[in-house]
């Protein structure tokens, strides 16, 4: 990740170094004295354009009077995986934006998504996910492609990793009936889709089409939670050429409101597995 684009998870860190550091009382001058720099390299971490060792980072957190264990251990994996993959960067060269929504994916302890006409990006499969690149993406060259199906399936290392994120996902019917692939694709993704299901930290439902009119069809959306108290929570709603980020209380409150109004007309994860099994069984 070039200097001029911090990630997510940098401009994270650096949030909560200058929260610390003005908490405690201290200037960057005295921050920079701490660690042996110059006050120009304080700021520049502070502002998320220059990375942090950790020698440097445990140090200012002492200084800060920070002494929580997870609070340490929380601003250490922010500082160890600061700097985006490789896989990351690759995918991004078509849609800067998505390298911000992979940091909140990845730093995020509760997602929940509603998807109207699409599988959730985190249950697809390769074959599936290809499809839909193809499909809105027509200009890319097949290395592009290439490049986002990786990134697609490499998202999905979140829920295999030690402490993965909640996940719950309120799929419109649409989504289970699009033939997106064709059909050996679809009945490929429909029967991953329910072994996902299963997983304990996934809730997965579907607004089947008799539900009517819903505040679902103004779109879908994303809205990460995070596990500390100082991180807001964020929308993300994919449009044509990129992501809008809302991190607002009036915009997340409102946006949670919607999720829980679909939730309630939703079917219940038992029931809408049998609905994904019955479209399943017609293809």
């Amino acid at each position: 990740m070039s200097e001029s684009r911090p990630t997510v998870r940098r401009r994270r860190l650096a949030a909560l170094l200058v929260k610390f550091r003005e908490e405690a009382g201290r200037t960057s001058e005295e921050a920079a004295e701490r660690i042996g720099c110059h006050r120009t390299k304080i700021n520049r971490i502070e502002n998320a354009r220059l990375g942090i060792s950790l020698g440097e980072l445990r140090d200012l957190l002492t200084f800060y009077g920070i002494t929580n264990d997870t609070q340490i251990d929380e601003m250490v994996t922010l500082a160890r995986r600061g700097r985006a993959p490789g896989w990351v960067q690759r995918a991004s060269l078509a849609r800067p934006s998505y390298s911000d929504f992979i940091g909140y994916e990845e730093t995020s302890d509760y997602i929940r998504s509603f998807q109207s006409n699409l599988i959730a990006g985190l249950l697809q499969t390769g074959d599936y996910a290809r499809a839909v690149i193809n499909a809105a993406q027509a200009g890319l060259s097949s290395d592009e492609v290439d490049s986002l199906v990786t990134a697609r399936l490499e998202r999905q290392s979140v829920l295999q990793q030690s402490k993965p994120p909640r996940l719950s996902v309120i799929q419109g019917e649409a989504a289970l009936r699009i033939a997106v692939g064709g059909r050996s694709t679809m009945a490929q993704q429909l029967d991953h889709l329910a072994k996902m299901a299963q997983h304990p930290l996934i809730e997965l439902q579907v607004i089947p089409d008799r539900a009517g009119a819903h505040a679902g069809l103004f779109g879908s959306f994303v809205l990460f939670g995070f596990p500390h108290r100082d991180f807001s929570d964020v929308v993300c709603v994919e449009h044509r050429t990129g992501t809008l980020f809302m991190e607002t209380p009036e915009e997340t409150a409102e946006y949670t409101l919607i999720f829980d109004s679909l939730r309630s007309i939703a079917l219940s994860p038992e029931d809408s597995l049998e609905l994904i099994a019955s479209v399943r069984g017609a293809l």
